[in-house]
């Protein structure tokens, strides 16, 4: 069933679902049991102002079957556009619910994306951490344009239930945009840098600061070369407030 219109909302041409985690996990329960890949995708400040400059990438994250808030910055905007969204619902914090989903339900799932050996490391931990689980495989995101049509032949292979691609935007969006005719999973979803954390390459921010919305302090605290890319945000929300005004 297509979500109601009032459930999205528009920032800067960029369609997001306002939902919960709770609703997110029951819409994608309810794209497991239908057929086809249905794709979940979780633009932030960043991916906005980028789907601007670069169509494809506007492109795939408005065909998803489900685009959610990832970030403060998306959620003060849509504050002052007048329509706040109930909670920012952050890719990582939702993989790991699928992941608690994938387990109970004896769900399979593939890892894509990271450098050579992140995705397998990730697959132990997680296996650590949510026994029963079933990795149908693993895969890094290194390759090319050339390398699609043989790495998707490696997912159809595993038949994965949920894929998680983990490449990066624009790379992981368009990627499932492309290839969601020929992916045979029931869900793909992009998890951006999240096989990093769960590989244990990288450290996700203390408690306290992911409750206060201040992930990005401290990666930019952790990762001073994230300076450039963070400095997006406030040029962001100028954005969204000269728009309002028109």
């Amino acid at each position: 069933m297509q979500p109601d219109i009032n459930d999205e909302i528009d920032i800067m041409g960029i369609l997001l679902d306002r939902v919960d985690y709770y609703k997110a996990s029951q819409r994608i329960m309810e794209f497991l049991e239908s057929p086809g890949a249905k794709i979940v995708v979780t633009p932030n400040a960043e991916i906005i102002m980028a789907a601007q400059k670069n169509k494809k990438l506007k492109d795939a994250v408005n065909s998803a079957d489900l685009s959610l808030p990832d970030g403060i910055g998306v959620v003060l905007a849509s504050r002052l556009l007048g329509r706040p969204l109930e909670q920012r619902t952050t890719g990582f914090d939702l993989m790991m619910e699928l992941l608690k989903m994938a387990a109970d339900r004896k769900l399979s799932i593939f890892l894509l994306g990271g450098k050579p050996g992140v995705a397998e490391d990730a697959a132990k931990n997680i296996k650590k951490k949510f026994p029963g689980i079933r990795v149908a495989g693993t895969h890094h995101g290194y390759f090319d344009e050339s390398g699609e049509e043989k790495v998707v032949g490696i997912i159809n292979e595993a038949s994965p239930d949920i894929l998680f691609v983990a490449m990066g935007a624009p790379k992981q969006e368009i990627f499932m945009a492309k290839n969601r005719d020929k992916l045979r999973c029931r869900v793909a979803m992009g998890v951006g840098g999240s096989l990093d954390v769960l590989s244990g390459k990288v450290r996700r921010a203390p408690v306290f600061m992911q409750r206060a919305g201040l992930e990005w302090l401290y990666r930019l605290i952790t990762q001073p070369s994230r300076f450039r890319r963070m400095s997006v945000l406030p040029l962001f929300l100028f954005n969204v407030i000269f728009r309002r005004g028109k």
